[in-house]
């Protein structure tokens, strides 16, 4: 029996607004409630869903030429965050490009020193590619994996459990599999690739 204090924990954690030490607790628990994860998974799974399916707005005359104006215009990136640009659409034979001038699409996490990017989303294959950011000593709370990741280390370091991951080293974890708190000594930069019901990808696309 699910209580309605853990039943509200599991809505805000499927929303992605615990706080950082709130995250961990609740994940914590996560570890050894099965039911209570099977439950927050669910909810992560109908959150997902109900962002995708959201309609479609009309957006006001010239909304679009005053972003891109300011989209071109020189941008401080946040301090230690590596800088990417915007995808490049509508160019012939389904192709875009991400460059890495620009500072846009970088969104940081309830965790103080950790930054995640939206790359590419492939809603029918249940996949998307994004690249994750920590700070120098940022360090990443115990958490059950909702789905498969797959992480590709491009720069720094990165303390998995007891193994330490440098530029060049992969990792993949399994749905349901625990990751203990996982940190960063001298910063890190990776590529992501995660399925769409992920928490992190429900984040990136908020």
């Amino acid at each position: 029996m699910i209580s309605k204090h853990h039943q509200d924990q599991a809505g805000s954690y499927a929303l992605g607004s615990l706080t950082g030490p709130e995250c961990g607790a609740f994940e914590a628990e996560l570890r050894v409630n099965a039911e209570l994860r099977e439950f927050a998974c669910s909810l992560m799974r109908a959150a997902t869903a109900l962002a995708l399916t959201a309609p479609g707005v009309e957006l006001p005359r010239g909304l679009k030429s005053s972003i891109l104006q300011r989209v071109d215009a020189p941008a401080a990136a946040p301090a230690g965050v590596v800088v990417p640009s915007r995808p490049m659409n509508g160019l012939a034979g389904g192709l875009s490009f991400m460059m890495a001038a620009e500072s846009t699409g970088w969104k940081q996490l309830p965790i103080p020193g950790a930054w995640i990017k939206l790359l590419s989303i492939e809603r029918e294959r249940g996949y998307a590619v994004l690249l994750g950011k920590l700070d120098p000593g940022t360090r990443y709370p115990a958490h059950v994996n909702a789905g498969p990741e797959d992480f590709y280390i491009l720069t720094g370091d990165l303390h998995v459990s007891a193994t330490v991951l440098r530029g060049g080293d992969f990792h993949h974890a399994e749905a349901g599999s625990q990751h203990e708190e996982n940190f960063s000594e001298n910063g890190c930069t990776l590529l992501a690739v995660l399925t769409t019901d992920d928490p992190l990808v429900t984040f990136a696309m908020a």
